[in-house]
């Protein structure tokens, strides 16, 4: 893909409207005097002060021998230029008599006296707005006319673009009452706010790289194609990140303006219903549609011929839909921190931006709301721009709820909180390296593609239990700067065939989308061993298998599996893990630092505590920290601070929890030894 340029139309200059309109209303006027002066020739009392409200013989036989308006005049003769009110007949395909309904519908809006002139016209006081059959009358042309009565059917252009609508249903179609909408008449004048019904749900997005079109990754030909006619096109990509910009960028290099539809949870179920509104707004504007599709919306209603539309994002359409864009695949961002850059501008100098989020993969949009969250949260601050507070703004475009079955965690532990041997630190260092560096390798240096294959990292955790898997994950999560969503097998596994794996796709569809670590603790369950078939059951359960195996080949997220038991795996996931971490058994030294770091912080220390000894019982790092909980509890009990005796009763509950045997005489001698006699101990309480 390369940078693609087009010269682009010249845009408007500043708007004088009101001037010109003026004009025109003047002349229409003119119409109505000459109307009401040839109905009120014949009127025997023109100050009736019941005009319009009673009938009798005479007057209805003076509405039955009215003329109609005579010839000239009419929407023929040059007026005045007015140049929304052209430009908005060219953009909606109206001829010269739509335009003059469409200026007779609005002059009530402009003008006042026009209310009690067509309350005349109308034989009715309280009917204030021209109706069909005055519409035609003004407009010179003839009821029986069935191209003038076309004008205003459900698919003529005033009708179907929403420049006018028709009241009063259930009345015969002449005296039906045109109205036009406020946000017609503002635009008419001048007034580019869009209308009120899409607060929330649209923007008029500016354009997020230099204004010289130079867009890295714009395919070539997509603007000279915008700049050709409007066009159904849908930008695809992997994940979402860069083709909203792409997307902005492409329809202003092209000329238009371009209108975001805001499509989130909140407002996907409004979409539908405000569509005719949302596409008279990008035709007002001369603009183009840029719509990041959810599963839930249905982009159809949005598809207009007269309008040019960019769809992202990651739905697709329906096989009913009679939609049919062209699809046009993008590549994401070589640098994502330029995205960064171009919203921070000058404030983003000071902050070493590839480090702040190198673990995240956002949009366009969420790059731009979090770009206003940093510059925020640093004017409280009161200091410039830094790595801090980018990151935090990322973090907070990333809240996400992935349903049932699954439960986040918001990482508390670092590297300090960790005690493992150097190999498996080293691991999970270079772990966390491949997420933050996926997409160039994996992208850019194109060392994974073909085959429907993602660009997820996974790993597989594997060690006896409480030996730091859990610990190390939601470690990860904190380095990289993501939340830790732990899936919840128990509630993901189902009895009846095809569930199982519905639920683990509805979690990997969502984990490919939101920035976070997905944890499958205890992965056996649903990982194992592939068996010979010998009934349904194992036919099922390797249906299971071989749909995982499956899903990790394209999986973009950042997923671990831990294990008790790396042979319970089924060796066919070893290819698909990018690394496997195995945790053994702490030996001394190790214990011993993890009970120091236990008992490290807050907690009061005896000073002659003697953790060499405590590192002699062969526990785990999870029964250690269980073993130093149980003493805390004992001093606290005691009121004093932890002494070698609580660890050592500790350390003993664990070895019984785990069915060792312990010489509970010898322990029981040193402990009173140690305890000096304290009556407060008693040695074989539980």
């Amino acid at each position: 893909m390369t940078a693609a340029t087009v010269d682009a139309p010249p845009r408007p200059g500043p708007d004088t409207h009101a001037p010109a309109l003026a004009a025109r209303l003047d002349r229409l006027r003119d119409r109505v005097r000459l109307l009401v002066a040839q109905r009120s020739a014949d009127d025997p009392d023109p100050l009736d002060p019941w005009r319009g409200l009673r009938h009798d013989a005479s007057s209805i036989r003076r509405l039955l021998d009215r003329a109609a308006l005579p010839p000239g005049g009419g929407p023929d003769e040059p007026e005045p230029p007015a140049a929304r009110l052209d430009g908005l007949a060219a953009r909606f395909g109206l001829t010269p008599a739509d335009t003059e309904i469409l200026l007779i519908a609005l002059a009530p809006d402009l003008d006042r006296a026009f209310e009690a002139c067509y309350g005349y016209l109308n034989d009715d006081v309280t009917r204030r707005r021209a109706t069909v059959g005055l519409a035609l009358d003004l407009a010179g042309r003839s009821s029986f006319d069935p191209v003038a009565r076309g004008r205003f059917g459900a698919a003529a252009p005033l009708i179907a673009g929403g420049l006018a609508t028709l009241e009063d249903p259930e009345r015969p179609l002449l005296s039906r009452a045109l109205r036009v909408p406020d946000r017609v008449i503002a635009y008419l004048l001048g007034d580019d706010d869009p209308d009120g019904e899409l607060a929330g749900v649209i923007t008029v997005a500016e354009p997020a790289s230099g204004a010289d079109g130079g867009l890295p990754g714009l395919p070539t030909g997509l603007v000279a194609s915008l700049v050709a006619g409007p066009l159904l096109a849908r930008l695809r990509e992997r994940r979402p990140g860069a083709a909203d910009a792409l997307a902005v960028g492409a329809l202003h290099a092209a000329g238009r303006t371009a209108v975001v539809v805001e499509v989130t949870s909140a407002t996907a179920s409004r979409i539908t219903g405000l569509a005719p509104v949302i596409v008279r707004e990008a035709r007002l504007r001369d603009a183009g549609l840029v719509v990041n599709l959810l599963e839930s919306v249905d982009p159809e209603p949005l598809c207009d011929p007269a309008v040019p539309v960019l769809l992202t994002g990651a739905a697709s359409f329906g096989v009913a839909s009679t939609c049919r864009p062209l699809i046009i695949d993008v590549e994401p961002p070589a640098d994502p921190a330029a995205l960064w850059r171009a919203e921070l501008g000058a404030q983003a100098v000071t902050a070493d931006i590839s480090a702040a989020t190198g673990s995240y993969r956002l949009t366009s949009r969420a790059v731009r709301s979090a770009a206003r969250t940093a510059r925020a949260l640093a004017a409280v601050d009161g200091t410039p721009v830094t790595a801090e507070h980018i990151h935090r703004g990322a973090r907070l475009e990333n809240v996400w709820t992935m349903g049932s079955g699954v439960r986040r965690i918001e990482p508390a532990v670092g590297w300090p909180d960790l005690v493992l041997p150097d190999e498996a630190a080293t691991t999970l260092r270079e772990l966390a390296d491949r997420v933050r560096h996926r997409d160039r390798v994996l992208g850019t240096w194109r060392l994974r593609s073909g085959g429907g294959r993602g660009r997820g990292v996974t790993a597989l955790f594997a060690g006896e239990s409480g030996t730091g898997k859990t610990l190390a994950a939601e470690v990860l999560a904190c380095e990289l700067g993501l939340d830790l969503y732990v899936a919840e097998l128990p509630a993901l596994v189902d009895k009846y065939v095809g569930e199982t794996e519905k639920n683990l796709e509805r979690i990997f569809a969502q984990a490919d989308r939101v920035n976070a670590v997905l944890l499958f603790d205890e992965a056996d369950a649903v990982f194992g061993q592939r068996s010979d078939t010998k009934d349904a059951r194992d036919r099922y359960a390797n249906m299971e298998s071989s749909y995982l195996l499956q899903r990790l080949e394209s999986f973009d997220g950042v997923a671990v599996l831990t294990t008790n038991l790396r042979g319970n795996i089924d060796e066919a996931f070893d290819r698909r893990f990018d690394l496997v971490v195995d945790f053994p058994k702490p030996d001394p030294a190790l214990r011993r630092a993890l009970w120091a770091g236990c008992l490290s912080g807050a907690v009061p220390v005896a000073a002659d505590i003697d953790l060499d000894q405590a590192a002699e019982f062969e526990l785990a790092g999870g029964s250690i920290r269980a073993a130093a909980t149980t003493a805390a509890y004992l001093a606290a009990a005691a009121g004093r601070a932890v002494t070698q005796a609580d660890l050592l009763v500790g350390a003993r509950r664990e070895y019984r929890k785990q069915g060792r045997l312990v010489d509970d005489d010898d322990l029981d001698t040193e402990l009173a030894a140690q305890l000096g006699g304290d009556a407060g101990y008693r040695p074989t309480g539980t």
